[in-house]
């Protein structure tokens, strides 16, 4: 029998971030509290749909779980294959990173008048851990599944519906390229039949 995955955990997140907007939208608070969010979400690994957590041999994939309402925020499930990296690119949004399984490899960089540099150090986000990005903070950076013979999945929170930002991929003299991501999957997880869960909970 398979197991029903536990999107009440998700939907508390999605619920508690939201009210976090409502209170208090300023980025430095949304930031510090939303990483408290996420690190208590992917510090389980019992809720991720199996669905939107499937490799694919030529690419990452970038699964949206959920929208708000408003697009004030979306949220994300990156699957990365064996040894599979992003372009140098940006967000131009508020973003949280949260390892939910395996890990990742991410350096960040600054556009100069000689184009990209590395900017501070390699951070390896292991499991239950956060990271966040932002154009305040630093928003360029390189990501890659830190493992060459496994799948990592990371959660991202963004401050828009990521999948229709206009956003841009950099080469090496700093020249940038526009790209607007979409999404890997055609269909949402449903996280409102609480029916599946009723039944599981009174057996």
């Amino acid at each position: 029998m398979t197991t029903q995955p536990n999107l009440h955990r998700l939907r508390s997140f999605i619920n508690e971030l939201a009210i976090l907007l409502d209170q208090h939208p300023d980025e430095p608070v949304v930031l510090a509290r939303g990483a408290e969010l996420l690190q208590q979400l992917v510090s389980h690994d019992d809720w991720l749909p199996n669905e939107f957590a499937q490799p694919d041999p030529q690419r990452y994939q970038q699964y949206l779980l959920h929208v708000d309402s408003r697009q004030r925020f979306s949220v994300v499930s990156f699957v990365w294959g064996p040894g599979q990296q992003t372009p140098v690119h940006d967000h131009r949004v508020w973003g949280l990173i949260g390892m939910l399984r395996g890990a990742e490899v991410s350096r960040g960089f600054v556009r100069n008048a000689d184009g990209l540099r590395a900017d501070g150090p390699v951070i390896r986000l292991e499991p239950g851990q956060v990271e966040a990005v932002s154009p305040r903070i630093g928003d360029i950076h390189q990501v890659r599944n830190a493992f060459t013979d496994r799948t990592s999945i990371s959660i991202h929170v963004y401050g828009a519906n990521i999948g229709a930002v206009r956003r841009a991929v950099y080469l090496e003299d700093g020249s940038e390229k526009a790209f607007i991501s979409g999404y890997s999957n055609s269909f949402l997880p449903n996280l409102w039949d609480l029916s599946k869960e009723d039944v599981a909970q009174a057996k």
